[in-house]
C-alpha cells in the first residue's frame, strides 16, 4: 500500500452496552474507573498514551519534576480493568445519528460504535485569532509544550552566555509570560526563582540573577478569579521575586525577537524578548463544533458545549459532555469539574442499565471544593467555600502552600509518582536545586530556532 493510501475503516462493536469515552484526562480516567465493575464494555479513545496531570506541567517546564511523574501510561494505570479497551488516535468524527466515532492513528482509521458516549476531550490553547503567535510563544497544555518551554528557557541562558552583544543578551535574558491566571503566575514565579536561585553562579559571562521576568495581562489584577486581597498578595509576592507585573497590557503583535503591547491608555510599545510563554486563554476541543452541526446544541465563545442540566445535548440523552468541553454555569474549568461531571455521567449510565429513564435524572450539581494557586516556594493562595453560605475562607502564604502541596500530591496517579514527586519537591524547596534541567538539541534548536531563521532570511517557508 502506498504511503498516501488510507486503509478501510475498522468497526469495533461489543455485545454488552458499550460506553465510549473520548479523552484520557481527569474526565476520561474517572469515567473508566467508575465503570470498572459495571455490566458494560468501555473503550477509551485518546490522542496520547498517557493520563496527564496538567496542573503540574509548569513544574516540568521549569525542571522541578519529570514528565513521567505527571503522565503515567493510561494502559498501565488501568491494566487490571478487564472491561476496558484503549484506542490510540485522534478523533476525526462523531456521528451521533449512527452512534459511531471515527479516529485516526497515522494512516490507520478506526470506527467505534457506542450505546453511550462520554466526551471529555478537554481544551487547547487559545490565541484569540492570532494563531501564528504559537510559533513564538508556546502554550502549556501538553508534555511536548512543557519540554519545549524548558528548552527555550534554559537555551536562552546558554545563548546569552555565548553572546558579547549587550542588546542581544538583554533580549535573551528577558522572559515574558502572557496571562496572569494561575498558570501564568506559577510560570513567572518559577522562572524568577530558577534565575535567581538555581542558576545563580553557574555561568561565567552572565549573571542569571539579572534576568527580567515580565508577567503581562489585559486584566487589571493578577489571578482575576480570586480578586481582592488574594490578588494583591499574589502581586506583592511576585514583585518580591523580581517579577515585573504589567497589567492592562494586551499583546497585539509578536515575532521571534519580541512582542508589541498595547496599554490601557492606547499607547503601544515593544518588548524585546526571545523566550515567551502564552497562558492567556483556552479554546475547547473542535469536536464541539461537530456536535453543534448535528444537533440543536449551542456553543459559547470559547467553543464549549452548552449542555443540558444532565450534561447531555438536546435530543441525545446518550451523549454526555464533561470537563473543559462543557459549559455549565458555575463550574470552572478545573480538574474537579471534569471528575464530578464524569462521575455524574457514569452514574446516569449505570442507572439506565437498571431501567431508569433519562427524564428521571436529577440535574448535575457541582460541589465547589475551592481553588488554589502557588506563586513560589512557601507561598500560595487558596479560596475554600464555606458550605451553606456564599462566603469563602481566604488563605495566603505558607499554610496555603502546604495545602496546595498536599492536595496536588494526592491527586497524582500512582504511589510511585507521589513518592518521587515528594522527594523532588523536598530537594527543590530545601536546597533550591532542580533535578530535571536536561534539555535536548531538538528542544533548543527546534521550531523556535527555525522560526527565527526563516523570519530573518525572509524565505517565508512554513515552520516545522
Amino acid at each position: 500500500m502506498s504511503a498516501a493510501a488510507t486503509p478501510p475503516a475498522q468497526a469495533t462493536t461489543t455485545a454488552r452496552h458499550h460506553v465510549v469515552v473520548i479523552g484520557s484526562g481527569f474526565g476520561g480516567l474517572t469515567a473508566a474507573r467508575e465503570l470498572a465493575k459495571a455490566d458494560v464494555d468501555v473503550t477509551v479513545i485518546a490522542k496520547t498514551t498517557h493520563h496527564l496531570f496538567q496542573p503540574l506541567l509548569y513544574q516540568v517546564a521549569t525542571g522541578i519534576i519529570s514528565e513521567g511523574q505527571i503522565a503515567p501510561p493510561f494502559r498501565v494505570v488501568r491494566r487490571k480493568q478487564k472491561n476496558l479497551t484503549v484506542v490510540l488516535g485522534e478523533v476525526e468524527d462523531i456521528d451521533i445519528s449512527a452512534k459511531t466515532v471515527t479516529s485516526r492513528l497515522l494512516e490507520r482509521v478506526t470506527t467505534t460504535s457506542y450505546d453511550s458516549i462520554i466526551i471529555a476531550a478537554g481544551a487547547g490553547q487559545s490565541y484569540f485569532g492570532n494563531d501564528r503567535f504559537a510559533e513564538f510563544a508556546p502554550g502549556l497544555k501538553t508534555i511536548d509544550d512543557a519540554l519545549e518551554l524548558r528548552g527555550r528557557i534554559l537555551g536562552a541562558f546558554e545563548q546569552a552566555e555565548l553572546s558579547d552583544d549587550p542588546e542581544e543578551r538583554d533580549r535573551l535574558l528577558t522572559f515574558v509570560v502572557v496571562g496572569a491566571g494561575a498558570t501564568g503566575v506559577e510560570m513567572a514565579g518559577q522562572i524568577a526563582e530558577m534565575a535567581r536561585k538555581t542558576l545563580k553562579g553557574t555561568f561565567r559571562n552572565i549573571d542569571s540573577t539579572t534576568a527580567r521576568v515580565i508577567l503581562l495581562d489585559g486584566a487589571p489584577v493578577v489571578l482575576p478569579p480570586y480578586g481582592g486581597k488574594l490578588s494583591r498578595k499574589a502581586a506583592e509576592k511576585l514583585a518580591k521575586l523580581g517579577v515585573e507585573v504589567q497589567l492592562g497590557a494586551m499583546v497585539v503583535d509578536m515575532d521571534y525577537d519580541g512582542l508589541v503591547v498595547k496599554d490601557s491608555d492606547g499607547t503601544t510599545r515593544r518588548i524585546e524578548s526571545q523566550c515567551k510563554v502564552w497562558s492567556a486563554g483556552v479554546s475547547a476541543s473542535p469536536l464541539g463544533k461537530q456536535l453543534e452541526a448535528q444537533s440543536e446544541v449551542e456553543l459559547d465563545r470559547a467553543g464549549r458545549v452548552k449542555v443540558l442540566p444532565d450534561l447531555t445535548i438536546p435530543g441525545h440523552p446518550e451523549v454526555f459532555v464533561v470537563g473543559d468541553m462543557a459549559f455549565v454555569d458555575g463550574v470552572p474549568g478545573m480538574a474537579q469539574g471534569a471528575i464530578q461531571g464524569a462521575r455524574y455521567a457514569t452514574d446516569a449510565i449505570k442507572a439506565g442499565l437498571s431501567g431508569a429513564t433519562a427524564q428521571s435524572r436529577k440535574p448535575f450539581s457541582y460541589w465547589d471544593k475551592g481553588s488554589m494557586a502557588t506563586i513560589a516556594r512557601l507561598s500560595a493562595v487558596a479560596q475554600i467555600p464555606i458550605p451553606g453560605t456564599k462566603k469563602k475562607i481566604e488563605i495566603a502564604g505558607f499554610l496555603a502552600w502546604l495545602g496546595w502541596l498536599f492536595l496536588h500530591l494526592m491527586y497524582l496517579v500512582g504511589h510511585r509518582s507521589r513518592f518521587t514527586t515528594f522527594i523532588d519537591w523536598t530537594l527543590a524547596f530545601t536546597t533550591r536545586s532542580r533535578s530535571q534541567l536536561a534539555i535536548t538539541e531538538q528542544q533548543v534548536f527546534g521550531r523556535s530556532a527555525i522560526a527565527r531563521l526563516e523570519q530573518r532570511s525572509g524565505e517565508g517557508k512554513e515552520v516545522a
